[in-house]
């Protein structure tokens, strides 16, 4: 736009509904794009209260500063507005890339911000309040299948932010040699470096993209039982239902596992690291994963893979042939673990 000066952008508010962990690494290309475009710029994420700590600094480094937005109350929604006002935002970006939200373009606009950035409309879904932004356009992602890391980036662009596939994989986070060597000590000594140390999330944030634990239970006795392979067991804060049957079946059954339990960002994105492979739901562990050079088989529903697939390279998505991810056979996780393996000790040969 040629009415935006770059020069005069110094304090930037990104407000966005959805800010899992998921959400949060999908968009920190974006980030990285208003950081690299409005230089000098304090980025301010306007986050939603969730129902764990998510630490938002550490998984995106782009962010300046983080305001927790509680919505359970008109009282708490004004005293929101008035800080906001006192800060004096020079833009706002509104992304809606899952979908609209009018408290989010009201705040915007209520703050006082000049310049707001959102959708008109996804493939002639009309966003009704977008008469509120002053920099919008209609956008067709259903349409053309795009991932929600490109969905925030053509968001932006609207501005002049663009950024090259190149700087995209560069932006993400990534291990220094210094931690990816602490890792070694984080699991249990009886793991031997001959052996294929496979990591397991049984775990989501949402119901529906949980494939059963009794699947993942034959997947890790198989592979045990052909490879010897030692395992190690990652959750979150919500996923105890999940790993409480999973971890007494394992220990009854004398498989060497180590449970990883709530670990910080930087130790769990090492400790993945440290796996030959990883399987996982279609979770925030699983874009973690996607992060690391461990090679990722990631489970989840046929309608998701266009729109969350980890992007980068060893990273595979393996969908139920319907929208129900428990039409996942076993045996089809069985047969892409049984490739993978075959690759990862060919290469164990040769180093």
């Amino acid at each position: 736009m040629n009415s935006l000066q770059f020069k005069n952008i110094n304090k930037i508010l990104i407000i966005r509904k959805h800010n899992q962990i998921g959400d949060l690494i999908v968009s920190i290309p974006m980030f990285y794009a208003l950081k690299k475009h409005f230089p000098g710029s304090q980025i301010t994420l306007l986050a939603s209260k969730t129902n764990y700590e998510i630490p938002f600094k550490e998984i995106n480094p782009y962010i300046d500063n983080v305001i927790s937005f509680d919505r359970s109350s008109l009282k708490k929604q004004i005293k929101l507005i008035k800080t906001l006002r006192k800060i004096k935002f020079d833009l706002a970006i509104i992304p809606s890339t899952i979908r609209f939200s009018t408290t989010s373009i009201l705040i915007s606009y209520l703050s006082n911000i000049k310049y707001r950035v959102g959708v008109e409309s996804i493939d002639n879904l009309k966003n009704k309040f977008s008469f509120l932004l002053n920099i919008k356009r209609n956008f067709y992602w259903k349409t053309n299948k795009v991932h929600q890391t490109f969905r925030n980036l053509e968001v932006i662009k609207q501005i002049g932010c663009e950024i090259t596939i190149k700087e995209i994989f560069e932006s993400f986070p990534r291990l220094n040699e210094n931690e990816k060597n602490e890792t070694q000590n984080i699991f249990n000594e009886n793991h031997k470096s001959q052996n294929i140390l496979i990591g397991v999330h049984p775990g989501a944030g949402k119901l529906q993209n949980i494939w059963k634990t009794e699947n993942f239970l034959s997947v890790i006795k198989y592979l045990y039982k052909k490879y010897n392979s030692s395992f190690i067991i990652t959750s979150g804060p919500n996923d105890e239902n999940v790993t409480k049957h999973l971890v007494l079946s394992l220990n009854d059954l004398k498989i060497p596992f180590y449970h990883a339990k709530n670990l910080p960002f930087k130790k769990l994105l090492a400790l993945i690291n440290y796996c030959d492979l990883f399987i996982s739901n279609d979770t925030g562990v699983m874009h973690i994963a996607g992060l690391t050079d461990t090679i990722l088989i990631a489970l989840g529903n046929r309608e998701l893979k266009y729109e969350w697939a980890p992007l980068w390279k060893n990273k595979f998505y393996l969908c139920s042939p319907t929208n129900n991810i428990n039409d996942i056979e076993v045996k089809t996780v069985i047969d892409f673990c049984d490739k993978m393996i075959n690759v990862i000790m060919y290469k164990k040969k040769l180093a």
